[in-house]
């Protein structure tokens, strides 16, 4: 299992979870946000941040949201149910699941290269489709 996470400028990082069985609020906190919260400081540190993040346990948890507002990050809300808007959810994991069925991988690191390798497409207009989404609320 990996968690990824992406940018309008394109990917930032993908996270394995190695032993770990299931993602939980504290792995999320003090492994993979640090990790992302990083790497998008490097691209440019001035930026303000905010992050898009599904509903799960681990996501919405006291100790996630009290890290973000420690770190200054911004939470835009994930729709649900909403295909256009959840790319991931609707399209881009069935998709690579199929595409990456059946393949045998000698490592994680070789698993995820293979995984990064076949999301692009998907965000390519997701972007788009938040802010005329925005712009329709407003």
């Amino acid at each position: 299992m990996v968690a990824t996470f992406v940018s309008k400028a394109g990917h930032i990082a993908t996270i394995s979870l190695n032993e770990q069985i299931t993602v939980t609020a504290d792995w999320y906190t003090t492994i993979c946000l640090p990790k992302v919260i990083t790497e998008l400081r490097k691209i440019n540190p001035e930026r303000r941040i905010i992050l898009r993040q599904d509903n799960a346990s681990s996501h919405t948890a006291q100790k996630t949201r009290q890290y973000l507002t420690e770190e200054n990050v911004e939470l835009l809300d994930h729709p649900p149910y909403s295909p256009d808007l959840s790319p991931d959810d609707f399209f881009t994991f069935p998709k690579i699941k199929n595409r990456l069925r059946g393949q045998r991988f000698q490592s994680p690191e070789e698993a995820v290269d293979a995984f990064k390798n076949n999301w692009n497409k998907c965000f390519e207009n997701w972007f788009d489709r938040m802010q005329m989404c925005i712009n329709l609320r407003g």
